[in-house]
């Protein structure tokens, strides 16, 4: 959890750097109106100016010097440095100070700005739980979390926080999940249900059988997560920086020239002249709006998806996102719910009964983690009845076909209608909205059990707000059948379907549709939750897992998580993307735009250097404010 310290660290130390500069811009700012207003001769002024100087300008002498030290000479601490020293070699002392004086007025507001976007992310630190509650026999010890271990069982009291992943075993009560989801309503929890840790326990008492130790809980991941996300630059971030490198000492060479080749060279003017145009060029010349604002912009994005319970592992990301134009869809768990129940269990053959293939069916199925697998041990068991994992004998599981068994001295094969074909089976096909597991014994099919799924009731919004944002190619991919496929994408608003997909094929049609596409810059977003989405996750431009419960393999392959089960929060992912571009690009142009008009202004000596404090000041300042802007974007629900 070092990282997890660091990140706090950084918050404690931006609010420490706040009120630092504000103690020096008070200070230093009152000695400095003294020097303008007080009555005194030009003596006392001189001091009184050299002293505001220095308290407020000192960080940035002091930094400045221990990077020439490191044999970094070009930043911006230098350029400022120099600018205002100059300035006070030819006497302009006012404006001299006043460089200073709104330089650190800019720094105040941009690590105001920055604490703001840092601390939306270093909210999600809190979810971390500090103890638990580990039950042992008829005792109750308090230990950290990262001691529990697996099927043990803790207690959580309301108003704490669940501190592992795990199941209630007794007790109901209401759970707030906003840290995790982003979601403002309370959820309710009873004896069976699932419950993360990070949830906070609002009412009730809960018996918790742990599932996964600390290290690899929801809360951990979680933390990984955001704390690795800022480490991703973007594209514009990278070549910013390599900018500057070159920029910075290109600037002092010009302002070398403009210095001394017209007084010297042309003999036009005279150095007193020209050097101070030098200076206004170097306080003009500034990298400071471009070097802060858009690694903030593209961190205040990150800031805004996480209070939304979107997970962005990098501005690298954002920046993707943006250019979007083909949304590929898993259909299970992604636009349906993946909460699957029986609706018939039909018997084709004399030789058995309505109960003992679903009892033979649950047996077999409660190896598998798999929705459909567990909605028929659900059925099975809701009447008293337990399954009997003992009498199954050589389990082999058939990826995208089905399972293969011995029970009862009988080889079984329950799955899909591909896996009757496979064992060559003679069965009949069952045209149906909902899924269909085929069983048969010995070679001889003996009935169906049909299983139906429900479409999310955000699903159809979710197409057609991303149609609305001008995203036309929407794709679902699935392993169902064409019929089930079909009907789903048809409510949902989908015209591109492709169904009975094996995972390899996944990917195969993934590659496919990428060499088909017409338009080569945009990009292709996959979102999917399950563990044989993976590798279409890793594979798709843009990899988005749904769901703070999908596997873990679909979260770790992932570029992008969603904390709930909400398929909306995909278009919300690309309006935070598309806003926090469209500000990175205007701190860009504007920066640049203002400069360019101020440097020539002052070549021409048409500027001073209050002209060329707001150049660089005044106009860093605007842009670190209106990187700002989108933490504070409003998603429509």
């Amino acid at each position: 959890m070092g990282k997890l310290i660091w990140l706090k660290a950084r918050v404690e130390t931006t609010i420490d750097n706040v009120e630092n500069i504000k103690r020096l811009l008070i200070i230093g700012g009152l000695i400095y109106l003294a020097a303008i207003i007080l009555p005194v001769n030009k003596a006392i002024k001189i001091v009184l100016f050299t002293i505001s100087y220095f308290i407020v300008g000192k960080d940035v002498l002091v930094s400045a010097y221990k990077n020439i030290r490191a044999g970094e000479f070009f930043d911006e601490n230098f350029l400022m440095g120099i600018a205002t020293i100059g300035a006070f070699l030819v006497g302009e002392y006012t404006e001299a100070v006043a460089v200073m004086l709104f330089y650190q007025v800019g720094e105040l507001f941009q690590e105001m700005a920055v604490n703001k976007s840092r601390k939306s992310i270093s909210d999600l630190m809190n979810i971390k739980p500090d103890f638990a509650n580990l039950k042992v026999e008829n005792e109750i010890k308090k230990v950290l979390p990262e001691e529990v271990n697996v099927n043990d069982l803790i207690l959580v009291k309301p108003g704490e926080k669940v501190p592992l992943d795990g199941i209630i075993i007794e007790g109901t009560s209401t759970g707030d999940t906003a840290a995790l989801t982003g979601e403002s309503l309370p959820r309710e929890f009873g004896v069976g249900d699932e419950i993360l840790s990070g949830t906070v326990n609002n009412n009730g008492l809960l018996t918790i059988k742990v599932t996964k130790v600390f290290s690899d809980s929801t809360v951990s991941k979680i933390l990984d997560l955001v704390q690795n996300a800022s480490s991703k630059k973007s594209k514009t971030e990278k070549f910013i920086t390599k900018f500057a490198r070159y920029y910075t000492p290109i600037i002092v060479g010009v302002a070398l020239l403009v210095a001394t080749v017209p007084p010297f060279v042309l003999g036009n003017g005279t150095f007193y002249e020209w050097f101070y145009r030098a200076l206004i060029f170097l306080v003009v010349s500034c990298p400071c709006a471009l070097v802060i604002s858009i690694p903030l912009g593209f961190f205040g994005g990150i800031g805004a998806a996480s209070k939304n319970g979107i997970l962005i592992k990098g501005a690298n990301y954002l920046e993707i996102l943006d250019r979007v134009d083909t949304v590929i869809m898993d259909k299970t768990g992604t636009i349906t719910k993946g909460i699957f129940r029986v609706v018939e269990i039909n018997v084709k053959s004399d030789k058995i009964s309505k109960e003992k293939l679903l009892e033979y069916t649950a047996d077999i199925e409660s190896f598998s983690n798999h929705p459909i697998a567990k909605s028929i041990v659900e059925e099975y068991e809701k009447n008293g009845n337990v399954v009997n994992k003992e009498l199954i004998k050589d389990y082999q599981e058939i990826p995208g076909y089905g399972i293969s068994v011995k029970l009862d001295g009988a080889n079984i094969i329950v799955g899909n209608n591909k896996l009757m074909e496979l064992e060559k089976v003679k069965y009949d096909f069952i045209e149906s909205i909902g899924t269909t597991i085929y069983v048969a014994i010995n070679k001889e099919y003996v009935g169906n059990i049909v299983i139906a799924d429900q479409i999310k009731e955000d699903s159809i919004d979710a197409v057609k707000e991303l149609r609305n944002q001008g995203i036309s190619n929407i794709v679902m991919l699935t392993g169902d059948n064409r019929n089930i496929a079909n009907n789903i994408a048809k409510k949902v608003g989908i015209n591109e379907v492709y169904s009975e997909l094996l995972p390899n094929e996944k990917v195969e049609k993934v590659e496919e549709i990428f060499s088909k596409k017409e338009n080569k810059s945009g990009k292709v977003l996959f979102v999917g939750d399950g563990i044989n989405d993976a590798p279409v996750l890793a594979r798709a431009d843009i990899g988005v897992a749904m769901g703070g419960v999908g596997s873990d393999a679909a979260i770790e392959a992932a570029d992008v998580v969603i904390m709930t089960d909400e398929l909306s929060k995909i278009s919300d992912t690309i309006k935070i993307a598309k806003k926090t571009k469209k500000i990175v690009w205007q701190n860009i142009i504007f920066a640049l735009s203002v400069k360019a008009i101020v440097l020539l202004l002052g070549i021409l000596g048409l500027s001073t250097m209050w002209e060329a404090v707001f150049a660089d000041v005044g106009v860093a300042l605007i842009a670190v404010l209106n990187s700002t802007r989108v933490l504070n974007m409003k998603l429509e629900k």
